[in-house]
């Protein structure tokens, strides 16, 4: 077999494993349509992209540095007033929303869902919907105002509430060493999966 023939071979089996791969892997984060519809279990997932500006932001002894753009559509499962701790001085308090099928009452109703000590618990008997879609589509996320006005709206939402949230996903950091970083993924669990989000605008429809 001469030298040309062989390099031919080569290129077209490569050629197919790109094209198999590129076919079977799924984009992650991508939601899954079901006919002229989005699958409840990814509709309306929260939106993140690069920061567009990162220049920190000084809030009284800590510096705050932008990770990313983050926006999300959800409905209050829960949430927790702040008083005391460093984090505190930064976020009053903390919501655990859901998104998705975790959006909807009928599920919801089957899951017991607490807070305390800046975490976010659920527990049920029996599981509505998968185990894994449970942790995917809801979070607890601690809410950092950016101004008075926000730290005012955020005050006046309610358990059940529908809120449309947009800001930044930050990483804190004090001049002793103490830092408080966000997730930036809706998948993990446990230790450093909260989001740390600063937010610039809040709605509730």
């Amino acid at each position: 077999m001469d030298t040309r023939r062989l390099l031919f071979i080569i290129i077209g089996i490569s050629s197919l494993v790109m094209l198999v791969t590129f076919t079977l892997t799924p984009k992650p984060e991508t939601p899954v349509l079901i006919g002229d519809h989005l699958d409840p279990a990814t509709r309306n997932m929260p939106y993140q992209s690069q920061t567009v500006n990162n220049t920190p932001i000084i809030f009284d002894d800590y510096l705050i540095t932008p990770l990313a753009e983050f926006q999300i559509k959800a409905r209050v499962l829960s949430r927790e007033n702040y008083w005391l701790g460093r984090e505190a001085d930064l976020s009053p308090v903390d919501f655990a929303l859901g998104w998705g099928r975790m959006a909807n009452p009928d599920i919801t109703d089957n899951i017991t869902i607490s807070q305390r000590n800046r975490w976010y618990y659920w527990k049920t008997d029996k599981y509505p919907i998968p185990r894994a879609e449970i942790e995917n589509s809801s979070a607890n996320m601690h809410m950092i105002p950016a101004n008075e006005v926000i730290a005012d709206k955020l005050k006046q939402v309610k358990e059940g509430d529908h809120v449309s949230i947009t800001g930044k996903l930050v990483r804190i950091d004090a001049e002793d060493g103490w830092r408080w970083v966000s997730s930036l993924s809706r998948a993990d669990t446990g230790d450093g999966a909260c989001e740390v989000v600063y937010v610039t605008s809040i709605r509730t429809p």
